[in-house]
């Protein structure tokens, strides 16, 4: 019903974000709709928001504003906007920026394709917020940004109730998909070529919960550990206090999963904890690690932390600091506290000045930096096994590198030269390399290949194509190996 009309998708935030708008491309396109090309002025302009930055509505609204001039040309052109901010600000959205035609929110993403007929009908904005899930984001068609790496919802919303966090409100409460829809969405991707899947969550070591099993979230890695093609495994983001060490045993037991673990710290302050309301101490997080790298060598363990909470002192800041020195991060999020109305910290007194938190900000990353660098220097000489990634690496044009992932979950650029190259080297492929030098964020690896392996996944590529996959429906708690599932007719789609 809309042959030829074409769409954008700008994407703002985190990983859910980055999915949720594959699903909103797999809906449109279903609808007719395609993919605007570079350069091009599409009809459809969606915008999926963040809300957990401070400068979040600023951001949007400032794009708001440059799309106006290019919506009073042209004013069959329609802009929706979706997302958390969506969800938080609702109809302000319409009153802030009139030419806009659609809102809607996190928990309705599936009426998108209705809402943009019904305004284009009714030649008036429509605004759809619904406090609770309508549909499953999984039910849902998804056109896949990756040809080699796929995102896997195994729950949507978050039960815990950290006083900086404005998610739990704009998401809900923690709804779990069953581990069978969960395996045959993974399967799906893999049939299209996909070797890596990173399974999501607010919480994944909560999973499990709403259907009465409590190891659920080990039982799924190793049931991913079953799975023909499924090359790497990952997973984000685990909490803390719900980690425990069944998830461990199953990380290190199951060839697939990645030696990677991204848990959020936050703070090394006991006191700012409590204040946070993040239900476990600083001996504890530091516990899990040593655990984990008992049983995993060579995991690479990343981080987020906040600086600046509401009446952090020097003191607490400095705890954070012993912490980060302990933990030998390989990376760390690092974030200014950010005050979002309708937190219960942002009604907390001793509110921080800018720069306090500045100043600390500064010296957090500079320690951060130093240890990641001392961790990247004991890599060099090792052997890395990679998934060639594609627009990774920002100057490999002008090094003539390219760049992939180890299984760790660092970058490497690396030089594609040498007689184990089978034909070409492209995205998706594996190979194997040296480390030759290691940088703060990243390795070098300046050798010739030691191994090349062609993939379909590289085939995907190169030919522009991205897995298109259907969504699965809700089923029933099970484990083991789903049922196939159908697949979109020709491989990949366009």
């Amino acid at each position: 019903m809309n042959g030829g009309k074409t769409y954008q998708i700008r994407t703002f935030g985190c990983q859910m974000n980055v999915h949720d708008s594959e699903r909103l491309a797999g809906q449109l396109e279903e609808a007719g709709y395609v993919p605007a090309g570079a350069g091009d002025a599409p009809d459809l302009v969606v915008f999926n928001t963040c809300a957990v930055r401070e400068n979040a509505d600023n951001k949007l609204y400032g794009t708001l504003g440059h799309l106006r001039p290019a919506k009073d040309a042209n004013p069959d052109m329609q802009i929706a906007v979706g997302g958390c901010l969506a969800q938080k600000d609702r109809g302000e959205i319409v009153k802030r920026a009139p030419w806009v035609d659609v809102v809607f929110g996190t928990h309705n993403i599936g009426a998108l394709p209705v809402l943009l007929e019904r305004a284009r009908h009714n030649a008036e904005a429509e605004v759809e917020i619904l406090e609770s899930l309508e549909t499953f984001p999984s039910t849902l068609p998804a056109r896949r940004e990756s040809a080699y790496s796929g995102w896997v919802s195994i729950s949507v919303g978050c039960n815990n109730t950290c006083t900086f966090c404005i998610v739990p409100s704009l998401r809900g409460k923690e709804r779990d998909r069953r581990p069978g829809e969960v395996l045959a969405e993974v399967e799906a991707l893999v049939a299209e070529g996909v070797l890596e899947v990173t399974l999501l969550g607010q919480n994944v070591n909560s999973y499990g919960v709403e259907f009465g099993e409590r190891d659920a979230f080990s039982k799924l890695l190793r049931a991913c550990g079953g799975i023909d093609g499924l090359e790497r495994v990952r997973f984000t983001s685990p909490h803390p206090a719900a980690f425990t060490d069944d998830v461990i045993d199953a990380m290190a037991e199951t060839p697939n999963v990645c030696p990677q673990l991204h848990m959020p710290l936050q703070s090394g302050s006991d006191r700012i904890l409590r204040e946070m309301r993040r239900s476990y101490r600083s001996s504890r997080f530091l516990s899990i690690l040593d655990k984990v790298r008992d049983r995993i060598p060579d995991a690479a363990i990343t981080t987020d932390i906040i600086v600046g909470f509401p009446g952090e002192t020097e003191e607490d800041f400095q705890a954070t600091l012993d912490v980060v020195r302990q933990a030998r991060f390989s990376s760390a999020f690092t974030f200014q506290y950010s005050k979002r109305p309708g937190t219960p910290a942002a009604e907390l007194p001793d509110q921080l000045p800018k720069q306090v938190v500045q100043e600390r900000y500064d010296r957090l990353v500079e320690l951060v930096n130093e240890i990641a660098w001392d961790e990247n220097k004991k890599l060099v000489g090792r052997k890395v096994e990679l998934l060639v990634a594609e627009g990774e690496g920002r100057k490999d044009t002008e090094t003539r590198r390219m760049s992939g992932r180890a299984r760790d979950g660092r970058l490497v650029h690396f030089t594609p030269t040498g007689s184990a190259i089978d034909r070409s080297v492209r995205p998706g492929d594996i190979v194997e390399t040296v480390v030759t030098y290691g940088a703060p964020h990243h390795l070098v690896a300046d050798g010739d290949l030691l191994s090349h392996r062609r993939t379909r996944a590289g085939d995907n590529v190169e030919a522009g194509r991205r897995p298109k996959t259907d969504g699965v429906s809700l089923g029933l708690p099970s484990f083991g190996r789903p049922a196939p599932q159908p697949v979109t007719t020709g491989g990949c789609g366009l």
